[in-house]
């Protein structure tokens, strides 16, 4: 079975019901968690809407948790759902961004390639862009310069080095063990998870979907699958708001300060383990 969180601020609530209504097609659904960090409570259309769902039994399938107005970031809030998955014995758990489109049937068969490849703690589908344009979601793990240096250089200047650094050469259509896979769509083992201690809560956003990947790569698989693929309106908040790029900069150092700045050992080998995996194939 299969458990689903989905974190909030402050969504479209319309847009988020017809998500929800989407989701509970999934036959391998147990229960879908919507965990909100907004400061005021779902609208009451939100929840008229739910009420509208057809079958009572759906409904009781969407378990949703305010967090009292506190804004607990992105790791910590999924770690809510991710604790009672592993309560539960869940055998997965679907991390995703509320502004993702993707069917239930492809839900289901990704469960079902977890079920059936016991060395596989997460994977990623193809991520598209609204346009059908690939998003280049598989990475390398970075290094100080890859993060700041595509944030703040010409990107003229990071060209060369950002095509490696996403992984552009695999032509993103073979399936590649990968390090670093988004945070908009996790599809989790939740014993790897669980072995991995769920995201490290002292990451408010950004570079959580890093750390959770790495951590899991080291016992598992981490898997990108482009056979099948989902839609993301990507926002890329830390690009338009300077708030919102000082969250970034501030997290992503903690990043580093765990993990290494210039010495990271484990980053060095993982890194040229996944260019000789693209050289080879």
């Amino acid at each position: 079975m299969l458990n689903i969180s989905i974190v909030l601020y402050n969504p479209d609530w319309q847009q988020l019901a017809a998500l929800c209504e989407k989701l509970l097609q999934v036959s391998s659904l147990r229960a879908l968690y919507l965990i909100d960090n907004s400061p005021v409570q779902a609208a009451p259309l939100f929840i008229s809407t739910l009420n509208s769902f057809p079958r009572r039994t759906e409904r009781s399938q969407i378990k949703y948790i305010w967090n009292n107005g506190s804004n607990l970031g992105y790791g910590a809030a999924h770690n809510i759902a991710i604790r009672r998955s592993i309560y539960e014995r869940t055998l997965c758990h679907l991390v995703m961004n509320s502004d993702i489109l993707v069917s239930p049937e492809d839900i289901d068969r990704l469960h079902a390639f977890i079920a059936h490849n016991p060395k596989v703690g997460c994977v990623m589908p193809k991520v598209l862009c609204p346009d059908g344009q690939i998003q280049y979601l598989c990475k390398l793990l970075p290094t100080p310069f890859d993060v700041f240096g595509r944030r703040f250089l010409p990107s003229w200047m990071m060209k060369s080095r950002n095509r490696r650094y996403e992984l552009r050469d695999s032509g993103y259509n073979r399936m590649l063990n990968v390090p670093y896979l988004s945070g908009c769509f996790m599809f989790l083992r939740t014993e790897a998870v669980r072995q991995a201690r769920l995201f490290d809560e002292r990451y408010f956003m950004y570079p959580e979907d890093i750390d959770l990947t790495r951590t899991i790569h080291r016992d598992w698989l981490t898997l990108f699958l482009p056979d099948i693929t989902i839609v993301h309106n990507h926002a890329r908040a830390s690009y338009k708001s300077l708030r919102m790029t000082w969250v970034h900069i501030v997290n992503i150092c903690r990043y580093f300060n765990k993990w290494g700045w210039f010495f990271d050992s484990e980053r060095r080998l993982f890194n040229r383990l996944t260019l000789e995996q693209i050289k080879a194939s």
